[in-house]
């Protein structure tokens, strides 16, 4: 959804670097960083005098392409937001960017920072990279792929915020497109069988659609690339509403916690087949 509503605004444009701050960014590749300790990244690396060729996304990371060649991949994390609005927070901006052209700055603020940019050299760097680190993306997964990913005994619940397994499903969408599977996100992946994986994989496709057409789900930190909330939170089925009624058969709501996250279901709808209760 970030990407779509940013393309008009950037790309063919020019980007000059405003403000870095107020710490220093931090990003893989070469410059004083040693060790475990992840580079320094300068006015160059987030792109300072490119113009923006095409936007590129797979999972929750964001490509910027320049037309030199240059890529700067920004990863929102769980509080971070992209936007050129004109209420853009002041406060936790890590980069801004003057946009040719555009009256408002281009801004990554990541108040909680967990998540952050990183530099490529080339596109062809950038994939290999999103090959390696990444899997099938979450917004075309088909009912084979995730079939070929669900192995082990960990709960499906924890193979869907693997973004090596699929990319781009959080916890929010996880929980939603389980209960619109009719999956228990305690069951075995290796019990989802293959008829579940392909109901699944839609379910996903669906949930995520729904969320990008309705701007996301706005709890706390989530703004629209414009500034704005989104709205998709009015349709949780099951996510934040644990003791609560289920909206298909009454039953009340349940919660635990897997793969370290709060994770909520019904018991009525949602099929428990070899659950594990922790993932």
């Amino acid at each position: 959804m970030i990407r779509l509503a940013l393309e008009p605004l950037v790309v063919g444009r020019s980007l000059r670097v405003e403000e870095m701050g107020p710490h220093d960014m931090r990003a893989r590749g070469e410059g004083r960083g040693t060790g475990r300790t992840k580079a320094w990244i300068d006015a160059a690396g987030l792109l300072d005098g490119a113009r923006v060729s095409r936007l590129e996304r797979r999972g929750k990371r964001l490509a910027m392409v320049a037309a030199d060649g240059r890529v700067l991949v920004v990863q929102l994390g769980m509080s971070g937001q992209l936007m050129l609005a004109p209420d853009a927070a002041a406060t936790h901006r890590h980069v801004t960017w003057r946009v040719s052209g555009q009256r408002h700055p281009l801004v990554f603020r990541d108040p909680r920072r967990f998540g952050g940019v990183t530099p490529y050299a080339s596109p062809e760097a950038l994939h290999e990279a999103w090959d390696a680190e990444l899997g099938v993306d979450a917004l075309s997964v088909t009912g084979p792929q995730l079939a070929a990913v669900l192995r082990g005994t960990r709960a499906v619940k924890a193979l869907l915020l693997d973004q090596r397994a699929i990319a781009g499903v959080g916890n929010i969408y996880a929980d939603e497109s389980l209960f619109l599977a009719g999956i228990d996100p305690r069951t075995r992946c290796a019990k989802v069988g293959r008829s579940r994986a392909r109901e699944l994989a839609d379910a996903i496709r669906t949930v995520l659609r729904r969320a990008v057409r309705t701007g996301g789900s706005t709890l706390r930190d989530h703004r629209t690339a414009l500034g704005k909330p989104g709205q998709a939170q009015q349709l949780h089925a099951v996510y934040g509403r644990s003791g609560e009624p289920c909206v298909r058969c009454g039953a009340l709501l349940r919660s635990a916690t897997l793969a370290g996250r709060t994770t909520a279901w019904c018991p009525g709808c949602q099929r428990r087949s070899g659950a594990v209760q922790k993932g």
